[in-house]
């Protein structure tokens, strides 16, 4: 169950979860010096700061995401 306050992301199928790392990987390697997002990936299944981070990450990824997707199509849904 989702219940902090933190914005979740959950990819539909590992196809979107691509799409969505790569909206964010190259700015992720410049914050981040030395480190992948596989890195942090492998990292947050046994660490809670890890999962956060990422957690973050990937609400950057679905903002961009839906800054990106034409208000005609949500309204389709």
């Amino acid at each position: 169950m989702l219940n902090n306050a933190h914005h979740y992301v959950i990819p539909a199928d590992a196809r979107e979860q691509a799409w969505l790392e790569s909206l964010i990987r190259d700015d992720f390697a410049a914050c981040h010096p030395g480190e992948t997002l596989d890195d942090v990936k492998r990292r947050a299944r046994f660490s809670k700061e890890d999962k956060g981070l990422l957690r973050e990450w990937m609400a950057v990824a679905a903002s961009r995401a839906a800054a990106m997707t034409p208000v005609f199509a949500q309204a389709a849904e």
